[in-house]
């Protein structure tokens, strides 16, 4: 049996259970959330279906959120019902699996966990995986009004910036120097460079360990902790995917209730008429 009352399970914990885990009854759903093309059909976890971040994660037309009815069609159609227990992993250091897992949360869900470490940390310990996609009959699924005491707009930006408020920026630091738009390869049409004023760098990849897996609480404390009496956090990278992480490890493994996560980010911010972007020549860490 999984627990699911915390955010992550190991892959030790889903491989013993895997046999109860990977069938098609609602009980549980693995779901592979990847950013690169044919990953999945490659390769997965026996019993995952699969997700793309890009088409099925997102407002195609708006960009935003998908909306309560798109949510429910899309997890029905895997087969979910609100009782479900939801096991997420993915590619790269699990950032959209993280998305997706927020987005979930935003949903409220109750029943979801992170894989921790990914589907790299399962593939590199020789857990099974299978090119067979499961058949997975479909469910009813309602996702009730979100929380959206979890969800920083663009207001709130704004409001935090103008207060002097607790910016977290995810992204790499040469991301929030302004060195360069995006990672090599990534850009989603950033059109400065820079972070929101105000803005602390904390890198996601500071919350990981060389496994991918995510660093102890205690860790995660001595990084952390020195925010835990802000009265608001707002945690943002580029489009989102790297400040999930961020994210899960404030408000779900260390268990701050002051977080909330910029969805639009600085693609939103970065491309706004009129809104202000700082530079740095280095990216001091508080």
């Amino acid at each position: 049996m999984v627990d699911a009352t915390g955010p992550l399970v190991s892959a030790e914990t889903v491989a013993a259970n895997l046999e109860q885990i990977q069938t098609t009854d609602a009980d549980y759903r693995l779901i592979e959330v990847n950013i690169q093309q044919g990953t999945y059909e490659s390769s997965h976890i026996p019993g995952a279906v699969s997700l793309d971040w890009q088409r099925d994660l997102r407002d195609t037309e708006t960009f935003d959120v998908l909306s309560p009815a798109a949510l429910s069609g899309l997890l029905g159609d895997c087969g979910v019902t609100r009782e479900t227990t939801i096991i997420l992993y993915g590619d790269f250091f699990n950032w959209f699996a993280a998305h997706a897992y927020w987005l979930l949360r935003y949903y409220r869900h109750e029943n979801v966990v992170l894989l921790d470490g990914g589907r790299n940390y399962w593939v590199e310990n020789e857990y099974p995986m299978t090119n067979e996609v499961p058949s997975v009959p479909s469910r009813e699924y309602h996702a009730p009004e979100p929380d959206e005491s979890i969800r920083a707009r663009r207001g709130d930006v704004e409001a935090a910036v103008e207060s002097g408020g607790c910016l977290l920026d995810a992204r790499a630091p040469p991301e929030y120097r302004g060195d360069i738009l995006a990672p090599p390869g990534w850009n989603e049409g950033v059109q400065r460079g820079g972070h929101i004023p105000g803005a602390v760098n904390t890198p996601c990849r500071d919350t990981i360990q060389t496994d991918r897996r995510f660093r102890s609480r205690e860790e995660l404390a001595a990084l952390f902790d020195e925010y835990a009496t802000d009265e608001q956090i707002i945690v943002y990278c580029r489009v989102g995917e790297r400040s999930a992480l961020v994210w899960t490890a404030l408000a779900e493994i260390l268990g701050y209730e002051n977080v909330s996560y910029y969805y639009g980010s600085f693609v939103e911010w970065g491309n706004s008429v009129g809104l202000p972007v700082e530079n740095a020549t280095s990216a001091d860490l508080r």
